[in-house]
């Protein structure tokens, strides 16, 4: 006769007992067509069947009796008295796992970009879809577009569909289905490592990776991105940066600046001697000089003496006679007879004059 089950193991076994949506362990004791079953501690049995038995992170492909495998507990007790388990469930939640594991150390991964909208691109890292915003596009690859028309952009966008790519985690939520993702940043080392690397007065060599309407952005040392300021980029006044500089352009800048973030800022114009230091060796008051408007304002004339000196002819120094229309005066492209008013080599200014 068996001996009654004591009380203290009774709760014992009710304490081993799986709960709802918790992971398990189990070994592998009938494999069947479409269902597999499991020991659960040796006390209970567990079957997956069905839709149950997919596979994301590929764990559970060719299991045999005696593995030792863990599934989600999905129902406590179906029609034949037997746990419900899970491969689907446990390997979605295993690769959110690691996914969040990856996110917290910082860690790069590959993902496929599988299709395309205004606001980025759609990714895949095995079966887990998430976003890449565009904003998150490293500046190479950003996709600029004149007028910032949203239709090229997204013809561009669809231009990356089917490449694979390294990203980092930027957000990650498993409840909500929420996976997104950023290509900055991939291939620098670690901000707390730059100021360490790097300091003012070091002189780089890098290309052009990213133009915009206050700099350019300047690749170099195997990844590393700093900033040129549009202020940074000529000792001459310019309007846009691809005034001086085109993306890909190889150029030499010297570092500026390292804020406590790691942002790196840099200079051209730095590596390059003042021409404003000795302008009274070449230039004069009073002498006489050809000048090439270069832009039309409505104060006065930005005109280029040579390819390092502008000087502006106010609107004041431009007749003797009042001026409904500069139009009227220059176009752009005329090249001019100007007498030079004033030079003040320390404020980088040379004032013109047409009057005779």
């Amino acid at each position: 006769m068996q001996e009654p089950v004591k009380k203290k193991d009774y709760f014992q076994i009710i304490k081993l007992l799986p709960k709802l949506n918790e992971l398990v362990e189990g070994k592998v004791i009938e494999i069947g067509r479409n269902e597999i079953y499991l020991d659960i501690n040796g006390i209970t049995t567990g079957i997956v069947r069905g839709i149950e038995l997919l596979d994301e992170s590929g764990d559970f492909s060719n299991l045999k009796k005696g593995d030792k495998i863990s599934a989600t507990v999905i129902e406590l007790e179906n029609e034949k008295g037997l746990i419900e388990l899970s491969f689907r469930s446990a390997s979605h939640k295993k690769i959110w796992n690691k996914l969040e594991e990856i996110e917290q150390n910082k860690k790069n991964i590959k993902v496929k970009i599988t299709s395309a909208n205004k606001g980025g691109l759609i990714v895949k890292h095995g079966k887990i879809q998430g976003f890449l915003p565009v904003s998150q596009l490293k500046n190479e690859n950003y996709p600029r577009v004149e007028g910032g028309d949203k239709n090229k952009i997204l013809e561009k966008l669809k231009g990356f569909v089917g490449q694979e790519i390294i990203v980092k985690i930027i957000t990650i939520d498993e409840k909500n289905n929420t996976l997104v993702v950023s290509e900055k940043n991939t291939d620098k080392i670690p901000e707390k490592e730059i100021k360490n690397k790097y300091k003012a007065g070091d002189k780089v060599i890098g290309k052009i990776s990213g133009l915009v309407d206050f700099g350019a952005f300047i690749t170099f040392d195997q990844g590393q991105e700093g900033l040129i300021h549009i202020s940074e980029l000529a000792w001459r006044r310019i309007d846009h940066p691809k005034d001086v500089v085109q993306i890909g352009d190889k150029v030499k800048a010297e570092i500026i600046d390292i804020t406590e973030q790691g942002k790196i800022s840099l200079s051209i114009k730095k590596m390059i001697d003042d021409p404003w230091l000795n302008i009274n060796k070449k230039y004069k008051l009073g002498q006489k000089v050809k000048g090439k408007v270069l832009k039309i304002n409505p104060f006065g004339l930005f005109v280029e003496l040579d390819p390092l000196i502008h000087g502006l002819a106010h609107i004041s120094e431009l007749s003797e006679k009042p001026i409904r229309n500069i139009s009227e005066i220059a176009q752009i492209g005329n090249v001019l007879s100007f007498k030079i008013v004033s030079i003040e080599p320390e404020n980088h200014r040379l004032g013109l004059s047409l009057k005779k």
